[in-house]
């Protein structure tokens, strides 16, 4: 059922008027219900609870695009009662099986080695297209993403009336889209756009929120010689960061292409960390003399990090790791699969 659709939120609301095992039939008696848009509606939670106490057989999956409300309120009213589940958009190993020329009995090495330029042509259409699923498998990829982040980009922000006026948080992405990769001042976005610091700071966790954008924190253990408090903004899906910019360019003399490389294999990175449960911590790392790591992942006291270039030309820094006694792996657009090398599959 898609609470979306009047049709099917009706025939929700019918069973809810019957015993929990009568809804259930009423509804084919099926092995799993599936509710697409569970936070249309807030008495969506309130049944299920019903349901979930009174035993019933089948299994009950709520699905919504943001973690608003599905997960803020339908979830609160389920407490103990569920196992939530986040779906990032599409990771770029995932598309890979989809192209005529892929072979499963290759590994991602010999598949990097064999279709290099095969590789390449499908990346540059992920960094521009993204990864959302239509995204990818759509013939009009433009259309689609300038009319998702129109239409539907910020609705649940605005269905829930979360902010007066669409147009500084539409203001605010395009500065955010133009700034990725660079650290941020939330004051100087203030003051660009004319709101108080406070209403900024919300506007970015309502966009977090809806997993739009993420941020990437300063990783420091000595804020005298390292910077500590700065942070970097993200796009989940470059597609739509290309779309708020309504820049589509395919070509890689494309004058962003060396932020926009950056923030795809970052948002790998963290598609893989939020798919994975592995609960990884993701930050840059910058030295007060100017010396710079681009994505640092700390995971259970250990260190890895990355240098992220379109094309290798100079060596990283070594001042990371002569301080901390860590190699710096670079990985550049002509090796994209390097970033599942540590994965088993």
């Amino acid at each position: 059922m898609n609470l979306d659709i009047d049709s099917d939120k009706q025939r929700l609301l019918a069973s809810a008027q019957l015993s929990p095992s009568s809804a259930i039939k009423s509804l084919g008696d099926p092995e799993i219900i599936v509710i697409d848009e569970a936070q249309r509606w807030p008495e969506t939670a309130r049944i299920v609870k019903g349901w979930h106490d009174s035993e019933i057989k089948c299994k009950v999956i709520l699905l919504g695009s943001s973690s608003l409300n599905l997960l803020n309120q339908s979830a609160e009213s389920l407490t103990g009662r569920n196992e939530k589940l986040f779906l990032s958009p599409l990771l770029f190993r995932e598309i890979l099986p989809t192209q005529e020329w892929f072979s499963k009995t290759f590994t991602l090495e010999q598949l990097q080695d064999s279709f290099r330029g095969q590789i390449h042509s499908l990346l540059m259409t992920n960094m521009i297209f993204g990864s959302y699923p239509e995204a990818v498998t759509t013939t009009d990829k433009q259309a689609f993403l300038l009319n998702l982040v129109s239409d539907y980009l910020l609705k649940d922000i605005l269905q829930l009336s979360l902010i007066k006026s669409p147009e500084p948080i539409k203001r605010l992405l395009m500065l955010l889209a133009h700034q990725t990769g660079s650290e941020f001042s939330i004051n100087e976005l203030a003051n660009s756009l004319d709101i108080s610091r406070i209403t900024v700071e919300r506007y970015l966790e309502l966009l977090e929120q809806t997993f739009v954008i993420f941020r990437l924190p300063a990783f420091s253990t000595n804020p005298r010689k390292e910077i500590a408090k700065s942070q970097k903004i993200y796009f989940w899906d470059t597609g739509i960061r290309n779309a708020i910019l309504n820049e589509f360019s395919t070509q890689e003399l494309r004058t962003d292409i060396g932020n926009l490389w950056e923030n795809w294999v970052v948002a790998e990175f963290a598609k893989l960390n939020l798919l994975s449960g592995q609960k990884q911590n993701l930050y840059f790392w910058r030295s007060r003399a100017g010396a710079e790591i681009d994505l640092i992942i700390k995971s259970s006291g250990q260190l890895q990090a990355f240098e992220i270039k379109w094309k290798r030309q100079k060596a990283p820094t070594k001042v990371f790791s002569a301080t901390y006694n860590i190699p710096i792996e670079i990985i550049t657009s002509a090796c994209p699969l390097n970033i599942y090398k540590s994965e088993k599959s």
